[in-house]
């Protein structure tokens, strides 16, 4: 999970590394700062359709190499192509990798070593859990070049307050990492040589639950974000009963209760 562009191959666009249950996927454009072109946004779409599939993985970690984050969209490519049906794609794929990210069983950690911009703000703001280096900073800079980060604003406003979100949008300002945990955007800023060791430590605290009621939670939670507060219990109270019918649910509260630790079933 190193920051180094030397430290990937330059000819992946997102490089994916696994290691005891944990995939790292690494955005590979240093020299651009990520930014999401149609090729990486394709590459990136690609890695995560594969980890959907793979019951070996229970973390996903979404690192960056280079300086950056991810500086959102890549404006010249933008540019190069102003055709109505080009943008319209481009920003069709975009949505379809944040929502893969939400839809994926396993949990998505995001590792935010330096600045993630625009839709590189609304990538780190899609991650299920963030941990931001003290170094990381955070905009959705669109306005400054005359384009609202509208997108964006779909993951920011489900993560930090309306009026928060909305100066955000509006001014382009950039917020340092201490204030984007105030405001709910990451869960811990660490020093950045601590990082990696903060990613692992909570990374390693889900590869210990079980995969099942993690992945059933995950799910859980965004489908009840969208319901009203009745159909939200309604619909949660099913899930739990469904949960409860597992394998892993009857072996947790057995070894709870006689003071053991369970043995999760990793199918």
């Amino acid at each position: 999970m190193s920051t180094s562009a030397t430290d990937v191959d330059t000819e992946v666009l997102v490089q994916r590394t696994d290691s005891d249950g944990i995939a790292t996927l690494t955005l590979n454009r240093p020299r651009q700062y990520n930014a999401l072109s149609a090729a990486m946004l394709a590459a990136l779409q690609s890695a995560l359709d594969e980890l959907a599939q793979d019951e070996t993985i229970r973390v996903v970690v979404l690192a960056a190499a280079g300086k950056a984050f991810c500086a959102g969209h890549d404006l010249k490519e933008m540019r190069a192509n102003p055709e109505r049906e080009y943008q319209q794609n481009l920003f069709r794929r975009c949505g379809d990798v944040m929502l893969a990210m939400l839809r994926l069983p396993q949990p998505v950690i995001g590792r935010i070593h330096g600045t993630a911009t625009a839709a590189g703000c609304q990538l780190a703001a899609t991650c299920d859990l963030a941990v931001a280096s003290s170094a990381a900073r955070f905009a959705t800079s669109g306005i400054n070049v005359g384009l609202f980060c509208s997108t964006p604003a779909v993951a920011l406003t489900r993560n930090v307050a309306r009026k928060q979100a909305m100066e955000m949008l509006m001014t382009g300002t950039f917020i340092d990492a201490d204030t984007a945990l105030q405001r709910g955007l990451v869960n811990r800023v660490v020093a950045p040589e601590a990082l990696d060791g903060a990613v692992q430590d909570l990374a390693d605290s889900i590869r210990a639950k079980s995969a099942a009621a993690v992945a059933i939670g995950k799910d859980m939670f965004y489908r009840q974000l969208e319901m009203g507060v009745s159909d939200a219990y309604d619909y949660t109270a099913e899930v739990m009963t469904c949960n409860m019918m597992t394998h892993d649910a009857a072996e947790g509260i057995d070894a709870f209760m006689q003071k053991r630790k369970p043995e999760w079933r990793h199918e």
